[in-house]
């Protein structure tokens, strides 16, 4: 029996997406497909625009067998950090292979540049620490210092699906596991392509957000760049984004003290000044993130800070958090998912939930904050996201 892993955010599930579990189940030969895919906040530290049983739920029905949660301590985080949290749930899941989408590369090229990167990696940081351009970004910077010191490593990694891949595969390397890497090339759009075109059958999840929180002219189209499942949820759902919380986040910068702020995960020292005359100012979400990017401080690094501060979260808190994975969340399942997992319960060591209930609750006590300040953006319209939910079936 072979299992494939894919990790994935889904925000939301639309044609590529179908297009890639296609293509990794056929490439593959998988009999199982385990989808790890982030909760209500994201990897770039944006919200959900539809929660993630909607989104968990047009993944089973569009290819997935099973879906789990990346705990909320792993899933708003840099690369690296995102990487090891679900890497290290689909290898307690028992993968074979893992695929992920990229725009260059194959599988064989991830797992050397990984294995070449770790060999090597104390004097990369060493090296990087002296030659970084201030004006550039990590990626970037990253990218040329390999290419200058280690030609070898040929992925282009200023290209956001290949920076991923690389985390996965350096994690893949540490683990030690016998598991393969299958790529799957990224089709059509680019990464941060900005509109959908007309009769795009595939389009990037940044162009469609793009659409759905501009207008409702998405709903008036007769061909749209995702499933008609995911059509059905979003045309139910409260469409979420940051403009939802940001009165919350104001308030909680005002009536923190600049010493509170200063302890904030992510918070650079001497940031917490500046904020907190920025936020004065500031009249939504993304003035007051265009206020406050620089060269050094981007766009993305700043809403991973403000989720953060919107949770009230001190670094030796989520530093503690990142040590391990302690549970695997079981999101839903088909019959193949299903049966699979019966199969692998006695296996598992790390406790499965399936139900969150007083006595696993501790364990899980972050993610249910997560998900009550998420249902912040309209407590009518979004269930709750942890108690009295049972994993979606689907045969």
């Amino acid at each position: 029996m072979k299992i494939c892993g894919v990790v994935t955010e889904y925000n939301p599930f639309h044609n590529g997406h179908l297009y890639q579990l296609e293509e990794a189940k056929k490439k593959t030969g998988a009999d199982v497909m385990i989808v790890a895919m982030s909760g209500n906040f994201l990897q770039r530290g944006e919200p959900a625009i539809i929660d993630k049983w909607q989104r968990a739920s047009v993944a089973i029905q569009h290819g997935a067998d099973m879906v789990v949660e990346i705990p909320s301590a792993f899933s708003v985080q840099p690369a690296d950090l995102f990487a090891k949290g679900a890497i290290s749930l689909l290898v307690k899941l028992g993968i074979d292979v893992l695929s992920f989408g990229s725009e260059t590369g194959e599988g064989k090229d991830f797992s050397e540049a990984a294995k070449i990167y770790l060999e090597n990696e104390e004097l990369i940081n060493k090296i990087f620490q002296k030659k970084q351009a201030q004006e550039l970004t990590y990626a970037k910077n990253m990218s040329q210092l390999l290419k200058k010191y280690f030609p070898e490593i040929t992925l282009d990694l200023t290209q956001p699906n290949n920076m991923l891949g690389f985390a996965y595969a350096k994690e893949l390397q540490k683990k030690s596991e016998p598991i393969s890497i299958q790529t799957i090339r990224r089709k059509n759009s680019h990464y941060h392509d900005q509109k959908v075109k007309a009769d795009d059958r595939i389009a990037s999840a940044t162009a469609i957000r793009k659409l759905l929180l501009s207008s409702d002219e998405w709903l008036y189209k007769k061909k749209l760049p995702f499933p008609k499942e995911t059509q059905l949820c979003l045309h139910q759902s409260k469409l979420v984004h940051w403009e939802d919380f940001f009165p919350y986040l104001k308030y909680k910068i005002l009536t923190a003290s600049l010493e509170e702020l200063n302890q904030i995960y992510l918070m650079e020292e001497g940031l917490e000044y500046r904020i907190k005359a920025v936020i004065k100012e500031a009249e939504s979400m993304t003035d007051f993130l265009t206020r406050l990017k620089t060269k050094q401080l981007s766009w993305t690094r700043l809403q991973r800070l403000c989720f953060y501060i919107l949770l009230d979260q001190k670094k030796e808190e989520v530093e503690g958090r990142l040590k391990k994975i302690d549970y695997i969340r079981v999101l839903g399942f088909n019959k193949t998912g299903q049966a699979y997992l019966s199969k692998m319960k006695r296996q598992i060591k790390t406790p499965l939930i399936t139900n969150v209930n007083q006595k696993n609750s501790t364990l899980l006590s972050y993610d249910i904050t997560v998900g009550n300040v998420y249902r912040l953006a309209d407590s009518c319209k979004i269930k709750s996201q942890d108690f009295r939910r049972k994993p979606i079936k689907i045969d």
